[in-house]
């Protein structure tokens, strides 16, 4: 009997200890707090600076903190000239940037304030075409740290037309998590672990944080997500070449070219902050011939559209030319 007491009070303190364990690694893990959106942030309290690309956590500017947190999100839209099936078509583009508390964990959109929350630039793209009878929509999601030390925290892309629709999800873990879905027998739904590498979808949140960081040389990229949906790549980095350089004076441009792909992306913005994008176009094959597809800068407006969903309101498309 004494026998069993003893190895019963040893289980119990094993328990113990191993309970104190969990609970100190726990509270470790929970002092890795990122900023609130009205602070600094700091590089010692970015939960996920683990998964970073070897970059320091930025604090931003007063100038960046009362643009972007003024309670408004900034809507762009553009003349969109779509390459698909090898002819042009006319449609929108609208690119929205919002500030948002992301949750590192989950990650999703934070409900509610708290200091494990990470604070992002999040960018909602779209376009709308029309090919022959049928339209296209197309929506791509890009949530990126405003301390720019670290990759997308997760990117999401859907498209949709009469045919069907896929989807594809990134999460950005301790490898990327890659989730699509589409109805194509050949690529039906698929489960992808994916190495770190940079992503043209970050890109466009980048040079309006800070697009005099962006990496420039040779060195692998994963293309835009609509790309490969649209042209059945496969999803995974490709070898890139990135350059960043002033042109007119006033606008910089941000040129990616994919030598596999035989596809060139090239971003104009203002070089100035608050580095508005004036353009982009893309450059790839479709059918038998190369074809560019573009965005030009039609109107914008800063405004807190969340709460404008009364008919009245939709006045408020004609001032963005929609």
């Amino acid at each position: 009997m004494k026998k069993i007491g003893c190895v019963l009070i040893c289980l119990l303190v094993v328990s113990l200890w191993s309970c104190k364990e969990e609970q100190e690694t726990a509270s470790v893990n929970a002092t890795a707090t990122p900023e609130n959106t009205n602070e600094n942030t700091s590089a010692s309290n970015q939960t996920s600076s683990k998964q970073s690309q070897d970059k320091k956590a930025k604090p931003r500017s007063q100038d960046f903190k009362d643009y972007w947190y003024s309670g408004e999100a900034e809507i762009t839209s553009y003349t969109l000239k779509q390459s698909r099936y090898g002819e042009m078509r006319e449609g929108d583009a609208v690119l929205i940037f919002v500030t948002e508390d992301f949750l590192p964990q989950e990650q999703v959109k934070a409900d509610q304030k708290s200091n494990d929350n990470i604070p992002v630039l999040k960018l909602n793209s779209t376009k709308n075409f029309v090919t022959g009878i049928y339209p296209y929509s197309i929506m791509q999601s890009t949530f990126y740290p405003v301390s720019d030390d670290q990759h997308a925290l997760k990117v999401t892309s859907s498209i949709q037309e009469w045919c069907g629709q896929v989807y594809a999800q990134l999460n950005n873990k301790d490898q990327f998590n890659v989730k699509t879905h589409s109805y194509f027998a050949s690529e039906g739904d698929q489960q992808l672990r994916l190495p770190k590498a940079a992503l043209e979808n970050e890109l466009f949140v980048q040079m309006r944080v800070n697009p005099f960081d962006i990496k420039v040389g040779d060195y692998p990229m994963i293309p835009s997500f609509e790309y490969l949906q649209l042209k059945h790549k496969e999803f995974k980095a490709y070898e890139a070449q990135v350059k960043i350089e002033t042109v007119l004076g006033t606008r910089l441009l941000c040129e990616v070219v994919y030598p596999e792909l035989k596809r060139t992306l090239r971003i104009i913005a203002e070089k100035d902050f608050p580095h508005k994008i004036i353009s982009w176009n893309e450059t790839y094959p479709d059918g038998d011939k190369e074809m560019t597809t573009s965005a030009t800068l039609k109107k914008q407006l800063k405004t807190s559209y969340w709460l404008q969903n009364r008919n009245v309101h939709r006045v408020l498309r004609d001032s963005l030319q929609l």
